[in-house]
């Protein structure tokens, strides 16, 4: 199994700019420093606000081979693009993005499916059919701030509560022998 880690980093200034790529952000209370969901300005602040949002190099590869749609310039609209990582494990998990010393710590909370404002900002008709279901990726809120930058590892901390509650009765079961 490959180590997950950090593809591509993306913020936007403001509301409906395009994204911007990075080599490293600052994650703060509340989000990374500079983009637009932070600093209050995102298309849906302050309604639906995700201070982190993630989403799968994988399914961006599959929509690439699937529609055609290259989504790798970030139009995307997500923050965070990871490789390795099951984001359905991350929702409800506390996970690091980096090292210990300097990275920042997460809490999975929310899918995160697309919407039609992505379509028309990304200016290509299918994106948001593409990025439908699991493909739209995930919210999280910055648990410890730190910086995160492309290459750094993603590392779950504390499964779900739910995943950790189902160990403890697995491990009870075979304690008492069935």
């Amino acid at each position: 199994m490959e180590e997950a880690r950090v593809e591509a980093l993306f913020t936007a200034p403001e509301g409906s700019a395009p994204m911007v790529d990075h080599d490293s952000v600052r994650l703060v209370d509340g989000g990374i420093e500079g983009d637009r969901y932070r600093d209050g300005t995102g298309y849906y602040s302050p309604y639906d606000v995700c201070e982190v949002t993630l989403v799968d190099a994988a399914a961006l590869d599959t929509i690439r081979e699937e529609t055609g749609i290259d989504l790798t310039d970030g139009r995307h609209r997500r923050n965070v693009v990871v490789r390795g990582a099951d984001l359905d494990e991350l929702l409800g998990a506390t996970f690091r993005l980096g090292d210990a010393e300097t990275g920042a710590v997460l809490r999975g909370t929310r899918p995160r499916p697309p919407c039609t404002h992505v379509e028309q900002v990304a200016g290509e008709d299918g994106v948001a059919r593409a990025l439908k279901g699991r493909r739209g990726g995930v919210c999280a809120d910055v648990v410890d701030p730190g910086r995160v930058a492309v290459g750094d590892g993603v590392a779950v901390l504390e499964d779900d509560p739910r995943s950790e509650g189902r160990k403890i009765v697995d491990r009870l079961r075979e304690s008492l022998g069935g």
